[in-house]
């Protein structure tokens, strides 16, 4: 008896599925002659280009920013424009996987803008805060 599985597999970020038979030890008998037959030939895979990323410039009109280093959704933000923040000072809470993840500036500065509010969908490298 052959089983046969089908699996899913993913080689260097391209996903393929795939077939694979389960031979038993009964399917050798004499009783069932096992079949040779030749591979199906297919072409290779091409591998693939690598993605261009989408995150912004870290400079906006001659500021810094600050960017959702995940995708979530925002559930606080503890700035407002015209705020003097320090290098690590947390200036928003964004829930990502059910959990709070604080973000952090990187650098001193003033915010110069806001570009999200409390309760927005962002994603990984959305600008989130410009810093003057």
């Amino acid at each position: 008896m052959i089983l046969v599985k089908k699996f899913r597999v993913t080689v260097q970020g391209e996903t393929y599925e795939v077939e694979v038979e389960e031979v038993s030890e009964e399917a050798n008998t004499p009783s069932e002659p096992v079949k040779k037959t030749e591979p199906k030939k297919q072409p290779a895979p091409q591998p693939s280009k690598p993605k261009e990323s989408k995150k912004e410039d870290k400079s906006v009109a001659g500021g810094n920013t600050i960017t959702a280093p995940i995708a979530g959704n925002v559930l606080d933000v503890k700035v407002s424009p015209g705020d003097q923040i320090d290098n690590g000072q947390v200036v928003m809470i964004l829930e990502a996987m059910k959990m709070e993840n604080e973000i952090s500036a990187e650098s001193s500065g003033t915010v110069k803008e806001v570009k999200v509010e409390k309760g927005a969908t962002v994603n990984s490298g959305d600008i989130l805060i410009v810093l003057e």
